[in-house]
């Protein structure tokens, strides 16, 4: 009977000593209410050398051709004080666009905790290597970090990244401790901005509380189109379904009778270069059958160039995007940016869309869904 209360209370001291050595590697985060949070820190338990054999150390800003909300700025020159959040982007792209509120939000919430957001404007097209153009969409986005141009890629060739967005997490030590590709991820991605606030508190000796409630800015949704994005340019016009896809030059266009889904058709004469389709004579047009709740359009023109939207044969009414007039169905085309088409508020449905320029001159880059 003693031999078993000896064996009991043995057991009972092994289990209370697994909890103890198991709560020891978790730091408490005080939270909104009433009880705490916590949160497990990154790497938290490991030498330099140990997560040199893990991670990736964060690469340096290279040759960056501008900056805006900031003076000039390194990556070198944060470590070991901040943890760092790289953001590749370019203005753009829709993907892009969603994400930033939460960037927004993430920057306003964490900076005074020790987070730096630097956003590494890469672009996808010539138009967006203009200094006024991503300045201009930085104060449209209400961007308050820094962001860095790197117009000739050497920064994304440095981390090997292939995709907008995506967003680098370097801890204080200096080293690539989470990575995510495009859009989602949101809850766990400040999860670990958080774990890594925490451990630069543990480690920098600060007695402050990291903020443990997750952000939900207002404007974003969950996107669910069912089209992929459409490249009007010869580089990447692999869904063009009329005239000589991938083929640089002016192209005369029919339009066919009948439409196949997420397949683009041109009308009339359009020039078509690497980056874009260029309309070159009146009556050109554009028809594509889509699946999404929303449709965005990277356009610009020379000049003003008034388009008529139609949603299967007719005007676009109460589906009208930001940019379109529901009065009389059109969109002027003229900054080089994204416009805003179509915005079902009834949610995911397929229609077939028209574009008519009323004049030569529009130049269409891509079509993007949500």
């Amino acid at each position: 009977m003693k031999s078993q209360q000896l064996l009991l209370v043995g057991a009972l001291i092994l289990i209370v000593g697994a909890i103890v050595y198991l709560q020891s590697q978790k730091v408490t985060v005080p939270g909104n209410g009433t009880s705490d949070t916590t949160i497990p820190l990154i790497a938290s338990t490991m030498t330099t050398e140990e997560k040199a054999k893990k991670y990736e150390r964060a690469k340096e800003i290279s040759t960056p051709d501008g900056f805006i909300n900031t003076d000039a700025i390194t990556i070198s020159g944060l470590i070991g004080k901040k943890v760092i959040l790289v953001d590749f982007w370019t203005y753009s792209c829709i993907n892009c666009q969603r994400t930033t509120p939460y960037l927004n939000a993430w920057y306003d919430k964490y900076k005074d905790d020790g987070l730096e957001i630097i956003g590494v404007h890469t672009p996808e097209f010539e138009f967006e290597k203009k200094y006024g153009n991503v300045q201009q969409a930085v104060t449209n986005e209400q961007i308050a970090y820094p962001v860095v141009l790197d117009n000739d890629y050497s920064t994304w060739q440095a981390y090997g990244n292939r995709y907008w967005p995506r967003k680098y997490l370097i801890d204080i030590d200096g080293f690539i401790v989470y990575d995510h590709i495009g859009e989602g991820a949101y809850e766990e991605t400040e999860q670990k901005i958080q774990a890594a606030l925490a451990e630069r508190m543990t480690r920098l000796g600060l007695t402050d509380s990291v903020e443990t409630s997750i952000a939900q800015p207002e404007g974003t949704y969950d996107p669910k189109a069912q089209s992929p994005e459409i490249y009007f340019g010869a580089s990447r016009n692999q869904y063009l379904g009329n005239g000589s896809a991938n083929k640089a030059g002016v192209q005369n266009f029919t339009a066919p009778k009948t439409v196949t889904p997420n397949t683009l058709y041109l009308s009339g004469t359009w020039d078509i270069s690497d980056e874009f389709a260029q309309t070159k004579s009146a009556g050109a047009a554009a028809l594509f059958q889509y699946t999404a709740q929303k449709v965005y359009m990277v356009a610009s023109g020379d000049s003003p160039v008034k388009v008529t939207v139609l949603i299967d044969g007719t005007a676009v009414g109460s589906l009208a995007g930001a940019d379109v007039d529901p009065a009389t169905s059109t969109v002027t085309i003229h900054d080089e940016r994204l416009y805003s088409l179509i915005d079902d508020p009834g949610g995911l449905s397929s229609h077939t869309l028209e574009l008519i320029p009323e004049t030569p001159g529009l130049q269409a880059f891509t079509f993007t869904f949500g």
